[in-house]
């Protein structure tokens, strides 16, 4: 019985999860007409950081990370947060929605593929049969668009594989406890995650702060408090509750949620 509840607890917050970063991808769009994708995620992302932490502190969980565990998080916060939210964010800018979100869901191809040898989980008939029936689905959801895939748009397809392959690694890595406090946990790996792509932003992207409008801000601040902070806790929260095959699997009604949502 205790499983069970379990099981629907992580259900509960993966479908958190998915549905807030669903509604980001008929946003994003909206806020990279008026910043650049890495300096964008990385101001909302922390800001999110800032504000897990003083929630973090006001619970009574230490912030403090233990020397031996600093390796470990810097390597989460890269695949979880930089390599996820910064290469998908990044790739939009080369595809259309509906070529980056095909190839950034490949993710739970990998996420299963990574358990099996990393974790003993070797996938089932039916969890093939899943995810071909979910990559399936989203297939023929976009399939009356228009796909280009071409040589001129080989860094958007490579970063949004990147974006998937190294996520699914995490999201699988994440079935190992850190020795920090969840929610200061999260609060770190967003912030050491995001923190590059604001000075990368800076240096490369340069953006216009000028040109923020009402609505790109109204979308960072969903941003801030959805994708990059509330759906980050259910995330991690899910994972210590369900297999990483089943977690991932469930980020497949994210592109069906997004392509209704835009509309």
């Amino acid at each position: 019985m205790q499983s069970q509840t379990i099981r629907w607890t992580g259900l509960a917050l993966l479908a958190i999860t998915c549905t807030g970063w669903a509604l980001n991808w008929a946003f994003i769009k909206l806020l990279l007409r008026e910043w650049p994708p890495l300096f964008s995620r990385g101001v909302s992302g922390v800001a999110a950081a800032i504000i897990l932490a003083i929630i973090a502190t006001t619970r009574g969980e230490s912030l403090t990370v233990p020397r031996s565990a600093w390796a470990a998080l810097a390597l989460a916060a890269f695949t979880n947060v930089f390599a996820w939210m910064g290469f998908g964010t990044a790739a939009m800018v080369d595809l259309s929605i509906s070529e980056g979100t095909l190839l950034v869901y490949t993710m739970p191809i990998w996420a299963m593929l990574f358990a099996w040898p990393m974790l003993g989980a070797r996938p089932h008939a039916r969890e093939f049969a899943a995810l071909a029936l979910g990559i399936a689905g989203i297939a023929v959801l976009f399939a009356g668009q228009t796909f280009a895939l071409g040589t001129g748009k080989v860094t958007g397809i490579a970063l949004a594989l990147a974006a998937a392959t190294l996520f699914a690694f995490g999201s699988v890595r994440t079935r190992a406890p850190l020795p920090v406090a969840p929610i200061a946990q999260v609060a770190w790996q967003v912030g050491l995650g995001c923190l590059p792509m604001i000075l990368f932003g800076l240096l490369v992207e340069q953006p216009d702060f000028a040109k923020l409008t009402s609505t790109g801000g109204a979308v960072l601040i969903y941003m801030t408090l959805g994708p990059m902070g509330l759906c980050y806790l259910t995330w991690f929260a899910a994972l210590q509750r369900l297999p990483a095959s089943t977690a991932a699997l469930g980020t497949l009604t994210v592109p069906v949620m997004g392509v209704f949502a835009g509309r």
